[in-house]
């Protein structure tokens, strides 16, 4: 079942062309109801006519100016009037472009098509081919909603005036059952418009979830107006309740939004590249040229009041379509970059995210602090999770690969696993080098590898009946896979304790699990209990084992070493694969970190020191032991990659 989303019905230009008909005109009905009588008055009152002539002001320089003859009147060039004629000749020539509400009705057949919105009138085509006016009362919506729901029009369309006060979800109530996918063909400029139509196909009490698809072409500039969309819906998700995901609902990655502080240090930097000239997109004489921006200065220096990047934006749209795909690669390349290694870092927000789990249950609910005007409590909860794994079935990731241009099917010929790879936008340095990238779908997670590196790695193209193969068994052996972990929840009343919780790991989560049961609040590592309730004067019973510290360097975290030599215990990428590295030792300590397991390499003539993968919790144990120390907390997440 299909829901369609837009703004415009073109009501507005039918009614124009109807009051313009004669009588005799209105009985055999021929209309075109594409915009094209507003493009063609755009061009014979904005084409520039008027011929200009050249002249030198005060300070020598050459500069343009209107030609009038010696009545004042305005002198025209006669070969400009020409081009403009044949534009319009040809404009008028071609095909016209149907309203996308009349087109899908047109395509699919008014009686397949639903449609919801407030016109009172719709031009019809007939099967002969001849159109027919039909006039639509206000119960006309009612009757088509009811045909959606009970599944005898598979497809709904939907406009602001039309949705209001309806519901179009895979109601449990309803005839029809089946998943609605929700297009948003036309989001609009009002943001809680949007979310309100994206609400029709979600309610409570449904049967199936809805699939939610923007539409967007492949014209980079037409990022322009969807980053404004994604940008108003965060916003009003923190405006509304607090947190972004309320508002966007998750349907654009932060690297959408070309007007957040990722977005506007990339500009500063493709600025840089543009000036110091290493984009491929464009020069920098031309590009001051074409768009009117001044980048540097008469001296050649990068201004220091650079253009903000709305304007920057705006100007990219006057681009040839080529131009602005070639930029925005460019462009989207180094806010992919810093987007990215936010995530890595654990520093990129997020907001609220939804985990939903088998089974929850509170084993312990500490008090942290009451407010004495209030009475209100903020508590640090540990919950016991069970969690179910749910893999994504075969028929999904091939559903995906059909989609998706340019993905191929691959196997890995150590682990034997299965993976679907997509391309995906590339990295840009900050030397201006695009740097290729290609997103692993594996049954429960995404992995992002840069091009190269997969090349020389273990995975390989593999067949489709081989994919098909290893994919099903790896799903079937994670379908009857049951986890349980342990969590700490910083909940209840939180502003107040908010500087009192760790600064290095901000993540915000909504807890569900099968009976609806549901916890919210900020999540703390279980490394960092110990320090939270010491702050509160609290006596903490939590053991810290090595499997912990493991695990949080496999999360991105740093761990500090104090006695009897100060250190860092972190993750490095060497060579491609993720090793845990003893930073800063000091070299009268190498023969005691071998003797307990550690191994050294000599990379780029420095000495570094390691701990075996496959013996990290012994070696670890040992290694705390031998310092005589208790178990360390851990600092600020941080990766680091070589080659």
């Amino acid at each position: 079942m299909v829901v369609v989303q837009l703004v415009s019905t073109a009501e507005s230009i039918l009614d124009r062309r109807l009051d313009s008909l004669s009588p005799e005109e209105r009985a055999e009905l021929d209309l075109d109801l594409s915009p094209l009588d507003a493009v063609i008055e755009y061009l014979e009152r904005a084409f520039p006519t008027q011929q200009m002539q050249v002249f030198v002001d005060d300070t020598g320089t050459q500069r343009s100016a209107p030609m009038f003859d010696e009545e004042g009147r305005p002198v025209h060039n006669q070969t400009a009037i020409a081009r403009r004629s044949e534009m319009i000749e040809h404009l008028c020539a071609m095909p016209p472009i149907k309203p996308a509400l009349d087109g899908i009705i047109e395509h699919y057949g008014p009686e397949r098509v639903a449609e919801v919105t407030g016109r009172s009138k719709r031009l019809i085509t007939q099967s002969d081919g001849q159109q027919r006016l039909e006039t639509r009362s206000p119960r006309t919506n009612q009757s088509e909603t009811d045909q959606f729901m009970d599944g005898r029009k598979p497809i709904l369309v939907f406009s602001d005036a039309g949705g209001t006060g309806r519901s179009y979800h895979a109601s449990l109530d309803a005839a029809c059952q089946k998943r609605r996918i929700h297009f948003l063909l036309e989001p609009g400029w009002r943001a809680d418009r949007a979310i309100q139509g994206l609400g029709r196909t979600h309610r409570t009490h449904q049967a199936n979830t809805p699939l939610f698809r923007p539409v967007t072409t492949n014209c980079k500039g037409e990022l322009r107006f969807t980053s404004t969309i994604a940008r108003r819906l965060d916003s009003l998700g923190a405006l509304t309740r607090g947190q972004r995901q309320t508002g966007g609902q998750n349907l654009f990655d932060p690297a959408d939004n070309l007007e957040s502080e990722y977005a506007k240090a990339a500009l500063s930097t493709w600025f840089a590249l543009l000036a110091d000239g290493k984009l491929k997109s464009a020069t920098l004489i031309d590009f001051q040229r074409r768009s009117g921006l001044k980048i540097v200065s008469d001296d050649g220096v990068l201004e220091e009041d650079l253009p903000p990047i709305q304007r920057w934006l705006n100007r990219i749209l006057a681009l040839p379509i080529g131009m602005q795909n070639a930029i925005f690669e460019e462009f989207l390349g180094l806010v992919e970059a810093r987007v990215s290694a936010a995530r890595e870092a654990g520093s990129l927000d997020v907001g609220v995210e939804t985990l939903r789990v088998e089974h929850a249950e509170v084993v312990e609910d500490i008090v942290l602090r009451t407010d004495g005007r209030t009475g209100a409590t903020s508590h640090l909860l540990q919950l016991a999770l069970k969690t179910r794994a749910r893999p994504i079935s075969l028929e999904r990731v091939l559903e995906r690969r059909d989609y998706a241009d340019g993905c191929i099917l691959l196997h890995n010929t150590k682990s034997g696993k299965a993976a679907l790879a997509e391309p995906s936008r590339h990295f840009m340095t900050e030397q201006g080098e695009l740097i290729r990238r290609v997103i692993l779908h594996r049954p429960l997670r995404r992995e992002y590898h840069h091009f190269d590196d997969l090349a020389e790695s273990a995975w390989e193209e593999a067949p489709r009946r081989t994919f098909e193969k290893l994919w099903q068994s790896e799903v079937a052996e994670l379908a009857e896979r049951l986890t349980t972990e342990t969590v700490y929840l910083a909940t209840g009343l939180l502003l107040p304790i908010w500087s009192s919780l760790p600064i290095d790991y901000l993540e915000v989560r909504r807890i569900v699990d099968e009976e609806g049961r549901s916890w919210l609040g900020r999540m703390v590592h279980e490394l960092d209990v110990a320090k939270l309730l010491e702050k509160f004067d609290i006596a903490s019973n939590v053991e810290l084992s090595s499997d912990m510290i493991i695990k949080a360097l496999g999360e991105g975290r740093t761990i500090p070493i104090k006695q009897p030599f100060e250190a860092t215990i972190k993750c490095s990428r060497v060579a491609g694969e993720q090793r845990y590295e003893i930073v800063g030792a000091p070299v009268e300590q190498l023969p005691s970190l071998k003797s307990i397991g550690c191994f050294t390499e000599i990379i780029s003539f420095r000495t570094r020191v390691f701990i075996p993968i496959e013996a990290a919790s012994s070696v670890i144990s040992a290694l705390f032991r031998a310092c005589g120390a208790a178990m360390p907390e851990p600092s600020m997440p941080t990766f680091s990659a070589e080659p």
